[in-house]
């Protein structure tokens, strides 16, 4: 259930956007905006620009881009809901009492209490690690090489030999065995009864990315096993879609992240200074957790261990790493085991050497190749550059296969020609060959067209939400069925409908679009760059897309036609004699 459209637009139009904005980025002023670096990427020179006159906010640099909603939802990792209840109290707005449904409303406050479980079972485990039973595990800790500020910082505890600890502990709260067990915190059978799932631990609480416990890991410190063991998964907990130490890495204004295998990993490096680790959950990573770093950071950096495990876990990682658009590369630790080890052995500068010269993810996979063949044999080194010229095959870019055929030629020491026609040879023979998508709309148009004309609709989307005052004129000519491509076309009726009702708002429009990767395409098409100076320019410019805009539209329409229908045929031709006599003219 959201709320009302006025309570929503109340809330905005209360908070300026540039006051909430200037509380996290510092803006200067340059013309009619403002301009600070943008706080979703790491840039030198300042991209991110914030509008008064809009209520917006949009980077050239990486695309980010939205109202005062967005940016909240962006930055501080909020829902729609809670982004709009984060404004309204900061403008003294009181919001009305959602109506949520028996069930809803049910589901929401037992998901407060098993949140509200794992703060108390955390703040429990924290003091116990500081009484005479935590001494052992703080002796561990500080045996690892982890200070004071590190253990407070991560919340970490303990938890006591007595199976039943916090079982009494958390009963004498007033929870009830049901909603204790739901916890994820208490196994149970006929012979025990309820039991504490973590004993005589070292203990790392989990916490997603708004900072809420929502889980527990716990190592022993002898050789029990299992060594590691985490909490199940519960209504609040998915292990697939949280990452260890996301919730610190993802403010941490570096250029990338670093994926690592456990908790003392991420907890040495961030003590080292490394604040961008994370680690996955116990599991090999996931498609889930693989996206989630893509909302934070443009490439990652694979560190796990440097075994054949460690190897293999990489290799299974890239991939994943890729489909979801990051660039990976992977570091090597050798002669160490893992991050903790090496920083404990060589300091913090010669980690940062390796992380500087981590290795670019495909090639890593061809040095791993390598290892399947004799590179000292005729027959294997063949083998071998077969191999690498399927891998080469799978990259759809042909710029990016152009540049790693040059690479891998020149590492192996063959000529780029003869890799080359190796590489089309096996295309030629349907190797890598994947099935080409059928196009959605049935018109089979270019990639080049069709990209043309989504950017011609994109600036006239720009143009009617920067200069307002030029829509009566457009609108002669344009209409919001010319938009063909659906996104564009839904922006494109609300701006239109706002123009009829007196006011072109840019940010209220927004307010539709509750999806965060949704208002982060609409702000771009609003912030498309329009480098014009002079009024002619402005006006030739405008002509063109109009033009541009009309002709595709007519395509599209043709296509679309059925043969039978006459009066719509007529329609359309007596469109194009129009279009055909603007060019001519080349006046609107």
């Amino acid at each position: 259930m959201r709320y009302s459209d006025d309570i929503i637009e109340e809330v905005r139009t209360s908070n300026d956007i540039v006051d909430v904005i200037s509380g996290y980025v510092k803006l200067q002023r340059k013309g009619s905006s403002y301009f600070g670096l943008c706080p979703f990427h790491n840039e030198k020179s300042p991209s991110f620009s914030v509008s008064p006159g809009k209520q917006m906010y949009y980077c050239f640099g990486c695309g980010a881009g939205g109202n005062v909603f967005t940016f909240l939802m962006e930055y501080e990792n909020f829902t729609f809901p809670e982004a709009v209840k984060a404004l309204a109290d900061r403008a003294g707005i009181r919001l009305p009492e959602q109506d949520y449904s028996r069930e809803a409303k049910e589901a929401a406050d037992r998901k407060a209490l098993l949140l509200q479980i794992q703060k108390e079972a955390a703040k429990y485990f924290y003091y116990q690690l500081r009484t005479a039973k935590g001494e052992r595990a703080l002796s561990y800790l500080k045996g690892r090489g982890l200070s004071d500020e590190t253990i407070r910082h991560f919340g970490l505890g303990y938890s006591d030999k007595f199976s039943d600890d916090l079982y009494r502990y958390l009963k004498q709260k007033g929870y009830s065995d049901e909603l204790l067990r739901e916890s994820g915190l208490f196994n149970a059978d006929e012979k025990h009864g309820m039991y504490d799932k973590f004993w005589n631990r070292v203990i790392f609480p989990i916490m997603d990315v708004n900072n809420r416990v929502i889980g527990f890991g716990g190592r022993v410190m002898g050789d029990a096993k299992p060594k590691y063991l985490n909490s199940p998964e519960t209504k609040i907990f998915d292990k697939s879609r949280n990452l260890y130490g996301l919730n610190i890495a993802r403010t941490s204004r570096k250029k990338n992240l670093i994926i690592c295998e456990g908790y003392m990993d991420v907890i040495s490096m961030h003590q080292a200074g490394f604040n961008n680790a994370v680690a996955s959950l116990g599991t090999a990573l996931t498609s889930q957790q693989a996206a989630l770093m893509k909302r934070y950071t443009e490439e990652v950096l694979v560190i796990y261990d440097s075994d054949e495990a460690g190897t293999k876990a990489a290799l299974r990682a890239i991939p994943i790493l890729n489909a979801a658009g990051l660039t990976a590369r992977v570091v090597d630790l050798k002669p160490h085991k893992d991050p903790d080890e090496f920083i404990q052995a060589e300091g913090t500068e010669a980690f940062q050497e390796r992380l500087d010269h981590a290795e670019n993810s495909f090639l890593f996979e061809l040095r791993s190749m390598e290892r399947q063949y004799d590179m000292q044999d005729p027959d294997g080194r063949t083998k071998f550059l077969h191999a690498a010229a399927a891998k080469l095959l799978e990259l759809e870019d042909e710029v990016a296969r152009g540049n790693y055929l040059t690479a891998v030629a020149s590492r192996y020491g063959v000529e780029s020609q003869v890799l080359r026609k190796l590489v089309a040879n096996l295309a030629l023979k349907g190797a890598g060959v994947r099935e080409a998508p059928k196009p959605k709309s049935g018109v089979n148009r270019p990639k080049e067209r069709q990209s043309g004309v989504e950017k011609a609709q994109q600036l006239m989307l720009t143009w009617v939400t920067s200069y307002p005052e030029l829509l009566p004129q457009v609108s002669e000519y344009i209409s919001p069925e010319d938009f063909t491509t659906p996104l564009y076309r839904q922006v494109a009726d609300m701006i239109f409908e706002q123009y009829a009702e007196g006011q072109v708002n840019p940010a209220r429009l927004l307010n539709h679009f509750t999806d965060s990767e949704e208002q982060r395409t609409v702000a771009s098409l609003l912030h498309t760059r329009i480098p014009l100076e002079t009024e002619e320019e402005k006006h030739a410019a405008l002509w063109d897309v109009i033009c541009n805009m009309k002709e595709s539209s007519i395509a599209a329409r043709t296509a679309a036609l059925s043969p039978t229908d006459m009066q719509g045929l007529m329609e359309l031709m007596q469109e194009k004699r129009k279009l055909e006599d603007m060019k001519r003219r080349r006046v609107l």
